[in-house]
């Protein structure tokens, strides 16, 4: 990877260069239930510098003195911090066309080698008459005496926002972003608010603005993009095709509402389809750093992802379907149009295969041989029956319309004592699990999950096998180079849930160092 282009405020040299402004810690937090501690901001700064983005905007100083302090903190630290590269990312606090809000911001971010401050108004019609209630020369007039503030306190780096810019009239858009330019700006940046654009409509958007807006050839067209009716990656690609050179992501696309355009998604598409597709449109982030990432960004916001969330979601290269699952083992490419290493992901089979009752036969021999067993053709094929046998019987165990499964555990321990606890998880071997755990107050992880085999007859049995690990999730956000030992249980019965939660106790004796710390699960309720 080259390395990324010097730094100047208003200018990119290499007209194909794209810059990624990371605003995971600004408007990611605002996701309701996501705001994080300042040691969290830190420790997720440091990775989004690893990561390679070129801007992070660390928060808004001036909405509380924590959110000060960790802007200050990310400011004199990561924004110091000098990769192998070269590499220093510009950190950008964000404020309000107000005095008092851009002083603050300032303060928090000068210590930073490339500081830069972010000040925004809205410049909609119906932003400005029933949120502002200003008239357009009012708002004209704040955005360039803030520009000009914010320069006066010597920041050379003034980006200025137009919220709601999607919304907002051409020709007062025009006007406002020339007087801003005029004033010092070096970044301007289009927001799409409410996420109502069409991909044409923001790329005519950012054209327009190339083509009538005074001075913009001497800065940088960003975009921020919001997700409401999923169109937020689409339309921030699209703003590039049309000429912006910054696009304002999140991790994971967390955000207010349906949350923002995904760092991971547009980073990714540009580097599947920017040199043959988009004209050479490329960024410098290190791609390998994707997954650790997101896992931190979900793991501090709280802010579970979807397992068919586009990349790093828990089945993104995930093959279920005999068809897809042949085609797989034929060549990767047939199903998979990168590779899971390129975003960091590391299986642990060589295809992202997961046997059920979709899964033919090669996919099952894949496996079979994998875990050590070379069978003959009529070996397989009488394997299989018993395999699609069992994989038949898997039955959905919730009802109602919140798909949830609530479970009673009940584990009695060596001594006789009793410990009872009930959770309610997405299914009922996940509930059963969350049981377990508020009753041993152990951070568990769970890295694997499977049935590996099945006999036949009228006892059916299914064998249950699972992998874990302690996660500490204090140490975790912070240290990611230590490595946990993990420990595997077994457990069979006629019961799927019952061979699953044994599976998981003998794992956990395993990892608690008390071969028999809870002998058994005496009673599992699970309610429909």
């Amino acid at each position: 990877m080259a390395p990324k282009p010097h730094y100047t405020p208003n200018h990119i040299p290499d007209p194909s260069y794209i810059r990624i402004l990371d605003t995971t810690l600004r408007d990611g937090e605002q996701s309701p239930g996501a705001p994080m501690p300042a040691a969290e901001k830190l420790a997720i700064a440091r990775q989004l510098a690893a990561l390679g983005v070129d801007v992070i905007q660390p928060g808004f100083p001036s909405a509380s003195s924590d959110d000060f302090n960790a802007v200050k903190a990310i400011a004199q630290e990561v924004g110091n911090a000098v990769d192998g590269d070269g590499h220093v990312p510009v950190i950008a606090g964000f404020c309000r066309c107000v005095e008092k809000d851009i002083a603050v911001a300032w303060d928090a971010v000068k210590y930073a080698k490339w500081p830069r401050l972010c000040t925004s108004i809205a410049t909609s019609p119906i932003h400005m008459e029933h949120k502002l209630r200003k008239s357009k020369e009012q708002v004209i007039k704040i955005a360039r005496d803030m520009v000009t503030f914010a320069r006066s306190l010597g920041c050379v780096d003034v980006q200025f926002g137009a919220e709601d810019a999607a919304r907002s009239d051409r020709e007062f858009l025009y006007e406002i972003l020339g007087v801003v330019i005029e004033a010092g700006a070096t970044t301007v940046n289009i927001a799409d608010t409410v996420g109502i654009l069409m991909p044409f409509e923001m790329g005519k958007l950012i054209a327009d603005i190339k083509a009538n807006t005074p001075g913009i050839q001497n800065v940088i067209i960003s975009t921020h993009c919001h997700n409401d009716l999923g169109l937020a990656t689409a339309n921030t690609i699209e703003g590039a095709r049309a000429g912006a050179r910054q696009l304002e992501v999140t991790m994971n696309g967390i955000g207010e509402r349906a949350g923002n355009a995904c760092l991971e998604e547009v980073v990714m598409a540009l580097a599947c389809k920017g040199y043959h597709v988009l004209g050479g449109l490329h960024t410098r982030i290190n791609t390998t750093h994707i997954l650790k990432t997101s896992k931190m960004v979900e793991e501090c916001s709280g802010m579970h992802l979807q397992p068919h969330k586009a990349l790093v979601g828990a089945n993104a290269f995930v093959h279920a379907s005999g068809i897809h699952q042949d085609g797989m083992l034929k060549h990767k490419s047939t199903y998979e149009i990168i590779s899971p290493a390129d975003i960091g992901l590391k299986r642990s089979t060589e295809v992202g295969i997961v046997l059920g009752r979709l899964s033919g036969r090669q996919a099952l021999r894949k496996r079979l041989e994998e875990l050590g067993y070379v069978l003959k053709e009529d070996q397989v094929d009488s394997v299989f029956s018993h395999f699609k046998s069992m994989a038949e019987k898997k039955k959905v165990m919730t009802c109602g319309t919140m798909g949830l499964s609530t479970t009673t555990i009940k584990l009695v321990t060596t001594n006789n004592s009793t410990h009872v606890a009930c959770s309610i998880g997405t299914g009922a071997v996940d509930s059963a699990y969350k049981a377990i755990n508020l009753i041993v107050k152990e951070p568990i992880k769970l890295l694997e999950y499977s049935l590996n085999s099945v006999t036949e007859g009228i006892s059916v049995t299914s064998t249950a096998r699972v992998v874990i690990c302690r996660e500490n999730y204090h140490t975790s956000t912070y240290a990611f180079n230590i490595t946990y030992p993990t420990y595997s249980g077994i457990g069979t019965g006629m019961d799927v849930v019952v061979s699953s939660v044994e599976a998981y106790l003998v794992a956990l004796n395993k990892l608690l160092g008390c071969k028999e710390s809870f002998i058994c699960a005496e009673k599992i309720q699970i309610s429909e």
